[in-house]
């Protein structure tokens, strides 16, 4: 069966997790990074966090957003048992091994920077995001199960007309602002690792996948209504950065959150959703990158911060070396070395074919 192509769906994963690289390296120029695990530069700047603020509450969730959808193109070819082997593949094995052998690494840089003296200490790091996702497959196939045999008609049914228009929209808010009320997170954006994180994970995740079920009905809705949902993202982003100092009460948050992923859908299905030579590239490349960047941050960080340069300046700098360093890595090591390539979420085996024209999928994470 020919399965319909979203280039859309990939150009936002590409693009979530390029900023989610953004996000991180901005956060060594914070006073409180160390807390959280992060080499600190002595260059404190704010001018550099206060674009994160409008990115941090809506960064995480459009990825799990993004990972329910991926698991509605997996089933469409694939029943229960064979999707739980895929994502145990894609998703499991790169888990546990990048949890041995990649958190470790920027530890280890971590340690020497500061002089702390070497140990070896596996752990999630940022790999949280995929022990979630698995986590979310074993919950949700029963559910899958019941929908693809059409168990569920009826609610996909009232979904279908609910998500006709930007309120039914608007009221998946109230799963949403529960889960704040239920687990209380200060801050909002304070995701890997917490109970807030798992169940805000949840719930993109679900929804994402039940998007995809309601189909274009959905996606016409974001798009014809992009703008409102931009324009309302903005009124409550002025109000949590003006009133509140860019941390609201959290019910008003995840209002705000879910209309920036909303416009963001809209946009991306109107103006994305075509091929590309370099979507078919930076497609492949997303996941590798994602696992790898933390220990090429952290090298960057280490050369340049010694310096002293103004925060901006090193800002850019580390930036640059980060985005080259994991493109050289993946490119010249993950990519064509045939054994690391399961371990980074990849195929096998990739033919010359692919190597040069690589092919578009969203069956992955």
């Amino acid at each position: 069966m020919e399965i319909e192509r979203r280039y859309d769906i990939d150009w936002l994963r590409v693009i979530a997790i390029a900023l989610l690289l953004i996000y991180h390296i901005a956060i060594l120029f914070q006073p409180w990074a160390m807390f959280i695990g992060f080499i600190r530069s002595e260059e404190i700047s704010t001018a550099i966090w206060q674009p994160m603020t409008m990115l941090n509450v809506w960064r995480i969730p459009i990825l799990f957003y993004v990972s329910g959808m991926g698991v509605y193109f997996a089933l469409r070819k694939r029943n229960n048992l064979e999707l739980l082997q895929e994502r145990s593949k894609r998703i499991l094995l790169p888990f546990l091994f990048g949890f041995i052998a990649i958190t470790p690494l920027h530890m280890f840089i971590f340690q020497d920077y500061y002089n702390l003296g070497l140990s070896y200490y596996p752990h999630m790091g940022h790999l949280w995001f995929l022990g979630n996702i698995f986590v979310y497959v074993l919950i949700g196939l029963p559910i899958f199960f019941n929908i693809k045999k059409g168990k569920l008609s009826k609610i996909v049914n009232l979904v279908n007309r609910l998500f006709s228009n930007p309120l039914g929209l608007l009221l998946i808010n109230v799963f949403f602002i529960v889960e704040v009320l239920v687990f209380q997170p200060k801050p909002f954006a304070v995701y890997a690792q917490t109970w807030h994180g798992f169940a805000i994970g949840l719930l993109a995740f679900f929804f994402g996948f039940l998007f995809m079920i309601v189909g274009k009905v959905f996606w016409n809705t974001v798009k014809q209504w992009k703008w409102f949902f931009l324009g309302l993202a903005t009124i409550l982003y002025t109000v949590r950065y003006v009133i509140f100092a860019s941390e609201a009460p959290s019910y008003l948050t995840v209002i705000e959150s879910n209309s920036w992923i909303f416009s963001i859908f809209g946009f991306c299905y109107q103006y994305f959703n075509k091929p590309s030579k370099l979507l078919s590239y930076l497609s492949k490349a997303a996941y590798p990158v994602y696992i790898i960047h933390m220990v090429v941050l952290y090298l960057a960080a280490k050369l340049i911060l010694p310096f002293h340069l103004p925060a901006l300046i090193a800002f850019t700098l580390i930036t640059s070396i980060t985005f080259i360093g994991c493109y050289l890595i993946y490119e010249f090591i993950i990519r064509r070395i045939q054994m690391l390539r399961p371990l980074f979420g990849l195929k096998w085996n990739a033919n010359s074919k692919e190597k040069n024209n690589i092919k578009v999928s969203v069956n992955k994470v």
